[in-house]
């Protein structure tokens, strides 16, 4: 097989996984940061519908979502009277940013009420306000708690975008298929080894993000180490 023909094909449909990637990380981080505030401050009925979603987000296994979202999505468009522009990459941005959220709610939670309390009561004797205190004391040591499984959710976010397949999205994985049904099946080895390193680089991509900025946060931590030194450390 020439694979100076497939790698190009495969790369072409890289910037639409890329998209359905990135609009999942950014709707999903504005989701999780919302459904973690409510989770977090106990508002009646509010917060109970926070913990429903995330209920939701974590059981349900993801290409369910996205069949969820492919085929409920348009029955709320004509509900609500709109015009029907639901396609499969939009089923895939949804239903995986309504997975990615929930997911990451509970990696934000669990770091907001890791920070010791005594910093909670050091801002409260301040005068701050929730939002003072959670921009200027809280946040900036939960970052750096939260940060190894914000990479975590990020790597699976990458892993389950190629599911959007199955409800139509031509993403790098549905291209794939097609090239491999196109030569009748006979190079599906070298084209899931492409499709392996393609997703390998991705991931290692994001995890290197993420890394540098876990290092950088770690000034805000009362008690660790400089960056360098837990650098050394990991090494």
């Amino acid at each position: 097989m020439d694979l100076s023909i497939m790698i190009p094909e495969l790369l072409s449909a890289l910037p639409l996984t890329l998209a359905i990637t990135l609009t999942a990380m950014v709707a999903g981080f504005v989701l999780a940061l919302i459904a973690t505030t409510f989770r977090v401050r106990r508002i009646p009925f509010i917060s109970q519908l926070a913990d429903l979603y995330v209920s939701y987000a974590r059981s349900v296994p993801v290409v369910l979502q996205l069949f969820v979202a492919f085929y409920g999505l348009p029955v709320l468009v004509d509900v609500l009277g709109l015009e029907d522009f639901v396609s499969p990459t939009v089923a895939a941005m949804l239903g995986l940013s309504l997975y990615h959220g929930g997911y990451l709610s509970e990696v934000m939670r669990p770091a907001y009420l890791a920070v010791e309390r005594g910093q909670h009561e050091a801002a409260d004797s301040l005068g701050y306000s929730f939002r003072q205190k959670l921009l200027r004391v809280i946040a900036p040591q939960a970052v750096h708690i939260a940060l190894p499984g914000y990479g975590n959710s990020i790597i699976y976010l990458i892993h389950n975008v190629a599911l959007v397949m199955y409800i139509g999205a031509a993403d790098v994985m549905a291209t794939a298929h097609l090239v491999m049904e196109r030569d009748y099946n006979q190079y599906q080895f070298e084209t899931y080894l492409v499709l392996a390193a393609l997703y390998s680089v991705m991931c290692l991509f994001a995890w290197l993000v993420v890394r540098f900025f876990e290092l950088r946060s770690a000034k805000f931590v009362p008690g660790t180490p400089p960056a360098r030194t837990t650098l050394m450390a990991s090494v």
